[in-house]
């Protein structure tokens, strides 16, 4: 799989809206091995966009569409200031991955060892069902070494603010300190009103 993160400040969400309707119309009929993507608006106005194809080959097909940059010169027009691109081949996933269900996405960008963030995902995936039942699962975008894009999926932002405030079960609970090390300078961004899409 490759995956591309975009990310900027939106200046017109309502534009920016309808150029993502019309890529789904007009554009993704053709897009070659895409797979899906995830994104949305925070409150302060910073936009994620989490697209996934099948290879860089068939992303990098679908940029070079002459439609796609024409479309692209029309929607980077709804941002202010520059965009940022990462792209990743290293992506991981935990419990059911992403979900066009979720009702609320969370991203959360931070750096950390990839074997050490797979060992807590495993830990919590034993638990997750019975202590956090409003989380589908997630999905890490590795764009760099140590670096990484996250975007967890829960079933409604109010049942992810009921889950955060319940105590971890006691199986859990040695381990919390280890998982707050592993948290320690992760930004996180909350999309209240996610936009997903699958081929």
């Amino acid at each position: 799989m490759f995956v591309q993160v975009i990310e900027g400040k939106v200046a017109d969400r309502d534009g920016l809206q309808r150029q993502l309707d019309r890529w789904l119309t007009d554009l993704r009929p053709t897009a070659k091995g895409f797979l899906g993507s995830t994104g949305g608006v925070a409150a302060d106005g910073r936009g994620v966009l989490i697209a996934r194809f099948e290879s860089a080959e068939d992303a990098q097909a679908n940029s070079g569409r002459p439609e796609q940059g024409a479309w692209w010169s029309e929607t980077e027009k709804c941002f202010d200031g520059a965009v940022q691109f990462s792209d990743s081949t290293e992506v991981d996933s935990w419990m059911a991955g992403g979900s066009d269900e979720a009702g609320f996405v969370q991203i959360m960008k931070g750096r950390g060892k990839r074997a050490e963030l797979l060992a807590m995902d495993k830990l919590f995936e034993q638990h997750a069902a019975a202590w956090r039942p409003e989380i589908i699962g997630g999905l890490r975008v590795w764009t760099g070494p140590d670096s990484y894009v996250e975007a967890a999926y829960f079933t409604s932002e109010a049942a992810a603010r009921e889950g955060e405030k319940k105590p971890p079960p006691a199986a859990l609970a040695e381990n919390m300190g280890d998982y707050e090390k592993l948290m320690e300078g992760v930004e996180f961004i909350d999309l209240p009103e996610p936009r997903m899409l699958s081929a």
